[in-house]
């Protein structure tokens, strides 16, 4: 049997007539930016979240980097980030003109270690970016209550945690400020590139508003320096369809990785742990083992579709290379997660499958490192 990684033509296609509505709709409007199927889905994702507030963007990134410059973080600043994520965030910061401060993880759940906050904190530092890392929430109420301590800005990268919620409230609520991502593999994802910001706080949405759209508080009225990077309203369409699927496709997530942990229990295998009164969007299913790219082969000859996210950390990446001290714990996480396939194109058949060949790997590799003289 084989498992693939992902299947964007299986997840959309469950959706293909109402997408194909959203298109025409679009289409026979002729009104193509900054048009009402973005100010309708705009105010439908705020909702969702619980937020007052959305404002659509062209990507993850720009959503990250216009809540910086929204809250005129810039050049001499510093922001607190997790050393293990994605490099969109610590781009986001270096195009703010600012300084990443990273904060190793916890390495059972793979987000922010709290208790080391508050020693990479200066006078310099003006907000924390939270990452809600494969789905699942960072502890928000201690990373809030630091950031009220010390008055600095508490930021959500939500990029991969559409729906998911901490203390019964959703992520893009949880802050001052959440920046999103609708690229396609997400699990709010669109037919293109996209993003958002959300937030209840009125001011912050006017200026990042203004900031996308050339820094324009009205048509040819520039009030600063902005930037182009919209929402179109086709991707708007098709989010406004997809939205009101992502709770159930989120289910089938949730059952997929309980599946997993019921059926991963091995002591080469370590699974994801999840925190109290966090309802993670699995949007990856993480382990980490021992001989990773014996185990991948095993997998791949199987049928099983696999990735690493992610094999080079921003700390290693050429990118910050001789900017930032390495950090040991997120490389030594580097070398051993492996995403195992989830999502809504899969049956938890293929999830029993996926289970069974990845514990027969470990078996294979055990045996065969045993045999060595």
């Amino acid at each position: 049997m084989k498992v693939p990684f992902l299947d964007l033509q299986a997840i959309n296609g469950q959706l293909r007539a109402e997408l194909a509505l959203a298109q025409d709709r679009v289409l026979s409007s002729g009104w193509y930016i900054l048009g009402p199927e973005l100010e309708a889905f705009e105010n439908e994702f705020a909702a969702y979240c619980g937020a007052t507030h959305a404002v659509g963007v062209g990507n993850g990134l720009d959503a990250l980097h216009l809540i910086l410059r929204g809250y005129d973080i810039g050049a001499g600043d510093e922001v607190i980030v997790p050393a293990n994520t994605f490099i969109a965030t610590w781009l986001a910061v270096t195009h703010a003109g600012a300084t990443p401060v990273p904060v190793e993880p916890r390495p059972d759940t793979y987000n922010m270690n709290v208790s080391k906050i508050e020693e990479k904190i200066t006078s310099r530092t003006r907000a924390i970016i939270a990452v809600h890392l494969y789905g699942q929430p960072a502890e928000m109420e201690a990373i809030n209550e630091i950031g009220r301590r010390h008055s600095i800005k508490v930021i959500e990268d939500a990029a991969q945690a559409h729906g998911a919620s901490y203390r019964n409230r959703r992520a893009g609520a949880l802050a001052d400020a959440a920046g999103f991502s609708f690229y396609p593999g997400k699990n709010l994802g669109a037919l293109g590139d996209g993003g958002a910001i959300v937030t209840n706080d009125p001011v912050l949405a006017k200026s990042t508003r203004d900031l996308s759209n050339y820094g324009a508080s009205r048509k040819y009225q520039h009030d600063r320096i902005g930037f182009n990077t919209r929402l179109d309203e086709l991707q708007a369409a098709y989010l406004r369809v997809k939205l009101r699927a992502l709770d159930r496709m989120n289910e089938i997530r949730s059952a997929q990785a309980a599946r997993y942990m019921e059926l991963l229990v091995d002591s080469r295998i370590v699974v994801p742990s999840v925190i109290n009164s966090v309802r993670p969007s699995w949007h990856l299913f993480v382990i980490q083992i021992a001989e990773r790219s014996r185990v991948i082969e095993y997998l791949t000859e199987k049928g099983i579709a696999t990735l690493i996210h992610y094999p080079i950390s921003p700390a290693d990446s050429k990118a910050y290379e001789g900017l930032i001290a390495g950090c040991a714990i997120t490389s030594l996480l580097s070398s051993k997660v492996l995403s195992l396939p989830i999502g809504p194109h899969l049956e938890l058949g293929q999830i029993d499958c996926a289970s069974k060949h990845l514990i027969d790997a470990i078996h294979m590799v055990n045996k065969h490192s045993a045999a060595k003289p």
